[in-house]
């Protein structure tokens, strides 16, 4: 063999020998210490441990749309309204227009949400919060004054109806309600701020809502494919003392056309298969029941990389694989 040729076969063979570079992908969340936040390290280690594929989780205040359609992140994870509102151009999207490049990839495990007063507090329903003092406008964070608005819309009120105490932020009205400054408090069940809330006031009582039809339909004009939950107590349930229905919607894990199928598939691939690696890490994702992903969302389009997934595994088109409830009772 001739010296060049020689030299370019051992270039060759180093190259095949030598382990593939991992592609490096973000994953935008909300701020540490979220419920989001922390589910989303949860994904972000699962996805790096089983795959090529180097997920690091950024967080920050803003919901990573943006940087989706700018490319300067792969991944966001976020509520599936606030995912229709975008990709549709409605809500509080709806002075941008539909977009064309944000993508579903999964359904993940569901936030199940609830309007929290102190244990001795004399309010027992969402119709007794009339009159009293609710964090409001959340110029930071809109999809907290949606929420609150839902909650209120299921008992027949609205931000008219009560002493609005303005807000920027989820985690202000946390810390106003610790000191007294509103009544009650929204936060998804199993972020930290519901245990230190519970610790600082001698415990919490949630609020149940309405199943009926029509406040639940008063409820879903707030959040398009929100459903209800039946939580029962227990651990990382913090002022839920009875079996009780709570309103819930689905964490989405969004991309966009701009990510190639196969980091697509590879990571829709790592947390189909890896939920006890995802429990460990986070334990809400007990709920995540993984024969869920390909629940469709409205109004957005799925990745092809996760359509690729989801019928290798059989369970493409959606509704072909039963997957039942998500660990508790849920009424649609």
């Amino acid at each position: 063999m001739r010296p060049m040729q020689a030299l370019a076969a051992s270039c060759v063979a180093a190259l095949l020998a030598a382990p593939a570079q991992a592609q490096v992908v973000s994953l935008i969340t909300t701020p540490a210490g979220t419920f989001s936040n922390s589910a989303a390290t949860a994904m972000a280690k699962v996805v790096s441990d089983k795959t090529r594929v180097r997920m690091t989780v950024q967080a920050q205040a803003s919901s990573g749309y943006e940087e989706l359609e700018a490319g300067s992140a792969e991944f966001t994870v976020s509520n599936s309204f606030d995912s229709t509102f975008f990709a549709t151009g409605t809500g509080e999207y709806r002075d941008r227009g539909p977009s064309k490049v944000i993508r579903h990839v999964a359904a993940m495990t569901p936030y199940r949400v609830a309007m929290h007063v102190r244990a001795d507090s004399p309010m027992k329903t969402l119709a007794d919060l009339k009159g009293k003092r609710v964090s409001s406008e959340f110029n930071a964070q809109k999809t907290i004054g949606r929420i609150i608005a839902a909650h209120l819309a299921n008992a027949g009120l609205s931000y008219k109806d009560v002493v609005g105490v303005p807000a920027p932020n989820v985690f202000r009205q946390a810390e106003d309600f610790k000191r007294g400054n509103v009544d009650v408090m929204f936060f998804a069940l199993g972020a930290p701020q519901v245990k230190e809330a519970a610790a600082a006031l001698g415990g919490l009582r949630v609020l149940e809502v309405d199943t009926a039809a029509e406040p639940l339909k008063r409820t879903q004009s707030f959040l398009p494919g929100a459903y209800i939950i039946n939580v029962q107590p227990g651990p990382g349930t913090d002022g839920v003392t009875r079996p009780t229905h709570l309103v819930a919607f689905d964490m989405n894990l969004n991309s966009s056309v701009k990510v190639s199928e196969d980091v697509i598939y590879n990571v829709v691939k790592a947390l189909h298969q890896n939920k006890q690696e995802l429990v460990s890490v986070f334990p809400p994702f007990a709920l995540f029941n993984p024969q869920q992903m390909a629940k469709p969302q409205i109004g957005i389009e799925f990745h092809p990389g996760a359509i690729r997934y989801y019928r290798e595994a059989g369970m493409w088109p959606p509704g072909t694989v039963a997957g039942g409830a998500r660990g508790e009772g849920k009424k649609k």
